[in-house]
């Protein structure tokens, strides 16, 4: 028993930071009740205190000390009421309106995208410079897109996109067509997030891989004189699709920096804590792919003439980038500075 009080200093210095951090939480909750918090206070509130009743297990388990364990204890009881019991200031988070609750959860996605800036400004750069790239190099060369994509695919592709969109596909087409769209657009954001496990080596080869190609593909349609169409088709929902594979870039990279930086916490414990909080980022991500797919499905290929198609793309565009720059900031500086150990640092 020699080496209890080592092992539970450090198991102590470990999971202060998120001890600490609960405990403020609950009590702002207690004092002005979970509508006063941020729609981001509210969603820590419940992971760390799952956390923190297996940290109350493994303490009773291995028999630390009575402050320690009367510590967590009294910390569970405390976040357990705030939670599900009958606090008089809890209670309004139950029948809160649901435009407030719409609210905090339109506000969450993009303060989660600005709180992981740097690995989205990074998996930005990964991937529109192997586009650019791809694509000047295909105008210069077409043969350069046939390193790339097979030719059995370009062909297809840049027939069809010869053909134009003034014979509207059909319902049904439409409809099988999303449904495509869906599945292959949300396989590469799924491989782009879920390889950032391999300390975001993963993420980054995805990034690069799918950006060098898709400009390829565009440089090579656009080379044989079909690059007005491409332009039309892919202009209204290319903000949505592409950003959304970024942003899942963005999140496994983060993923991958907490595990190579993960501070004074334990790879485990660091990829936990950032897995929370790049999941709205991931959900956030995965709806702008539906949006995309019913776009790039029922109205990419119609008959709506491009001057319309591309106004319509500029609106969406704008209109995406404003609301995750700015959506939520005034929430942002109501509230009092984040600590320093649960800021990321990618």
């Amino acid at each position: 028993m020699a080496g209890a009080p080592i092992a539970e200093a450090v198991f102590t210095a470990r999971r202060q930071a998120d001890w600490e951090r609960l405990d403020a939480l609950a009590r702002a909750a207690q004092e002005r009740g979970l509508r006063a918090l941020s729609s981001d206070d509210v969603a820590q509130v419940s992971p760390l205190y799952l956390d923190v009743c297996a940290d109350l297990s493994r303490a009773q388990a291995a028999r630390y000390g009575a402050p320690l364990v009367d510590y967590l204890q009294g910390l569970t009881a405390a976040t357990h009421a705030v939670l599900y019991g009958s606090h008089a200031k809890s209670r309004p988070m139950a029948g809160q309106p649901a435009r407030q609750t719409l609210r905090m959860a339109l506000e969450a996605f993009p303060r989660a995208v600005r709180r992981h800036r740097l690995a989205m400004l990074v998996s930005f750069l990964l991937f529109f410079v192997p586009f650019f790239g791809g694509l000047f190099a295909t105008l210069a060369d077409p043969r350069f897109a046939m390193n790339l994509v097979p030719e059995s695919m370009l062909r297809p592709l840049l027939h069809a996109y010869r053909q134009g969109f003034d014979a509207d596909r059909g319902a049904s087409l439409d409809a099988a067509m999303a449904g495509f769209y869906v599945n292959n657009n949300v396989g590469i954001a799924l491989r782009c997030f879920a390889t950032g496990l391999a300390f975001g080596i993963g993420s980054a080869f995805y990034l690069v891989e799918n950006g060098l190609m898709t400009g390829a593909i565009m440089g090579y349609v656009a080379a044989h004189g079909a690059g007005a169409n491409i332009f039309t088709f892919v202009v209204s929902h290319g903000s949505l699709e592409l950003g959304a594979i970024v942003l899942a870039g963005g999140a496994g990279l983060s993923l991958g920096g907490s595990m190579i930086a993960a501070g004074d916490r334990t790879r485990l414990g660091a990829l936990q804590a950032t897995a929370r909080s790049v999941a709205v980022v991931v959900f956030g991500a995965a709806v702008m792919l539906f949006m995309a797919a019913a776009v790039e499905g029922f109205w990419s290929a119609s008959g709506v003439s491009s001057t319309v198609k591309r106004l319509a793309g500029a609106v969406i565009a704008a209109s995406l980038a404003l609301y995750i720059l700015f959506a939520g900031r005034e929430s942002e500086r109501a509230e009092t500075s984040e600590p320093q150990e649960t800021r990321p640092w990618i």
